[in-house]
C-alpha cells in the first residue's frame, strides 16, 4: 500500500475562525522570510509565516507527483483578507497537525488563503516544486501522500463558492505545479475522490471541472477527467479481472478469475478501509482512484497484467505476461490513438479509465 507520513486518517476540524486561530495568533514571525515568484505565483515560504521546525526531517521523494488534490480547510469564511490573517491560518494549521494529530509538520504542501495569498505548507514543498523532479511526502490524503500535491483553500465551501480572487490564485498555483512537474490538467482532483470526506465542500468540488479547464487553458491539453465504472458483487468479465489484478497488487489474496464474488467483495472492502475510502464493497470512484497509478515501459506485475488484458479486450491483442516491454507500450499507444488520447504509451489514470469504459 502507499505509505503515509503519519498514521491514521485525516479528520477535518470544523473550527470557528476564532478558535482555529486562537492557539497561534500570538506566535512571532521567527525570521524574515520571503515570497518566491520565479515564473509562477508569489509563494510565502515557511520562514515568512513563522513555521515551527518539523518534529523530524521531512521525507524527500525522488519522483515527481502524479496528481494534485484540492482541499478546503473547513474553517470560517473570514472577511480579513490580509497577509497577516493568512499567516495566522498557516500557524494554526501547523499547530493542529503537530499538536493534535502528532504529525511531523503541516499535512499539505500549499495553502491558498481567502485573501488569495499563497503559502508553503510542509517544509521543503516550495524548494522541491521549484526543482520540478522531487516532492515532499505529506499527510493530506490517506493513500496518496507519496504521489499527490495537496492544496488547502482557506474556508468552508459546502454552500458557498470561494472568492473569485482566491479561485484565481488556485488556478495560477495549479498551472505552475502542472508546468513544473509535467502534469496534465485532468490530474487535478478533490479530496473526496479518494477518502470518505465532504472535503473540499460541495461548491468547491463542483468547480473542479472549471478549474481543470482554466488550468488547461494555461498549460494545454484536454481537461476531461477519468470516469470509472461501478463494479459490484455478481459482476463478471475482464473489468472485474482487471480490478482483481490491481487488488492483488495491493496485497489481496484472491484469484483473478473475472467473477466478483464474496472474496473479491471482502478484498474491496478491506482496501477501502485501509485507504479510508467509503467501505461499501463497491468498486467505484474512490476505489479506482486509489488503485490506479501510471504504468509504463519497464514496469512489471499485476497492474501491467491488468492493462494487457484490457488492451486485448479492446481489440489490441497483447501478451498478458506482466512485463511492460516495447510491445505493450506500442499497444497502449495504438489504443490511445484510437481513443483520442496523447499516444505516449503510458497507461495513466485516464488511459486506464478508457480501457475500462
Amino acid at each position: 500500500m502507499t505509505p503515509v507520513s503519519e498514521p491514521g486518517p485525516r479528520r477535518r476540524a470544523f473550527l470557528t475562525g476564532g478558535l482555529a486561530l486562537g492557539a497561534s495568533a500570538a506566535l512571532p514571525l521567527w525570521a524574515a522570510g520571503g515570497a518566491h515568484a520565479l515564473d509562477g505565483p508569489a509563494v510565502a515560504d515557511t520562514t515568512a509565516w513563522g513555521a515551527r521546525p518539523a518534529s523530524s526531517p521531512v521525507r524527500l521523494l525522488p519522483t515527481p507527483p502524479q496528481k494534485i488534490i484540492v482541499h478546503h480547510t473547513a474553517t470560517a469564511n473570514v472577511t480579513d483578507l490580509s497577509r497577516d490573517q493568512a499567516f495566522r491560518l498557516a500557524r494554526a494549521m501547523q499547530n493542529w497537525a503537530m499538536d493534535e494529530k502528532q504529525w511531523i509538520d503541516t499535512g499539505q504542501h500549499f495553502t491558498v488563503s481567502r485573501g488569495a495569498h499563497v503559502l508553503e505548507g510542509r517544509h521543503s514543498s516550495l524548494t522541491t516544486l521549484r526543482g520540478g523532479t522531487q516532492m515532499v511526502e505529506s499527510a493530506h490524503c490517506t493513500g496518496q501522500n507519496t504521489v499527490a500535491i495537496g492544496i488547502e483553500n482557506e474556508g468552508t465551501y459546502t454552500t458557498v463558492d470561494p472568492r473569485s480572487e482566491q479561485y484565481a490564485a488556485l488556478v495560477e498555483l495549479c498551472a505552475y505545479i502542472c508546468r513544473q512537474y509535467g502534469l496534465r490538467a485532468y490530474q487535478i482532483y478533490g479530496h473526496r475522490d479518494f477518502n470518505a470526506t465532504q472535503c473540499p465542500g460541495d461548491r468547491l468540488y463542483a468547480l473542479l471541472p472549471q478549474l481543470r479547464r482554466d488550468v488547461a487553458a494555461r498549460v494545454g491539453g484536454d481537461p476531461t477527467a477519468p470516469v470509472w465504472p461501478l463494479l459490484r458483487s455478481g459482476d463478471t468479465g475482464d473489468r472485474v479481472r482487471a480490478l482483481q489484478h490491481l487488488l492483488v497488487r495491493r496485497g489481496a489474496v484472491i484469484t483473478a478469475d473475472g467473477s466478483f464474488g464474496p472474496a473479491t467483495e471482502r478484498a474491496v472492502r478491506d482496501f477501502q478501509t485501509l485507504t479510508t475510502a467509503t467501505a461499501d464493497g463497491y468498486a467505484g470512484n474512490q476505489t479506482w482512484h486509489q488503485l490506479v497509478g501510471p504504468v509504463r515501459q519497464g514496469d512489471s506485475g499485476e497492474a501491467v497484467r491488468a492493462v494487457q488484458l484490457l488492451l486485448t479486450a479492446k481489440g489490441v491483442p497483447t501478451d498478458p505476461d506482466g512485463a511492460f516491454g516495447s510491445g505493450t507500450a506500442a499497444s497502449v499507444a495504438a489504443f490511445q490513438s484510437t481513443a483520442g488520447l496523447p499516444a505516449d504509451g503510458v497507461a495513466d489514470a485516464r488511459t486506464f479509465s478508457r480501457l475500462l469504459a
